[in-house]
């Protein structure tokens, strides 16, 4: 996993998973602490998460609001949007562009 950005806007790319979440819980929380406004946190280059990582993006979702800021999330991978719809987190993260018509679920 790695992470490169600001306090404004990070790239997240690899695997954010129970062996990464350590690292990128106190990257994360350290650009929402050192930051004003919305973080933006680019996954085009992220590969897969798994609970532990969503887990860590909830935490700095939290983290942010409690901050006066907002998560945003940009270029977010298909499976990645059918994993978020799948728990409704959708509703709650703020996500550049929506989520895909692909990635609803077929009424």
């Amino acid at each position: 996993m790695h992470i490169r950005g600001d306090h404004a806007e990070l790239v997240v790319g690899g695997r954010l998973d129970v062996r990464s979440a350590a690292d990128a819980r106190t990257v994360l929380h350290s650009a929402v602490d050192d930051g004003v406004g919305d973080l933006v946190l680019d996954l085009s280059e992220l590969d897969s998460w798994d609970a532990t990582g969503l887990g860590v993006i909830m935490g700095v979702h939290r983290r942010a609001g409690r901050c006066g800021r907002r998560l945003v999330l940009r270029a977010v991978p298909p499976q990645m949007q059918r994993l978020l719809v799948a728990t409704r987190l959708h509703r709650i993260l703020a996500i550049e562009g929506g989520i895909a018509a692909e990635a609803l679920p077929r009424a």
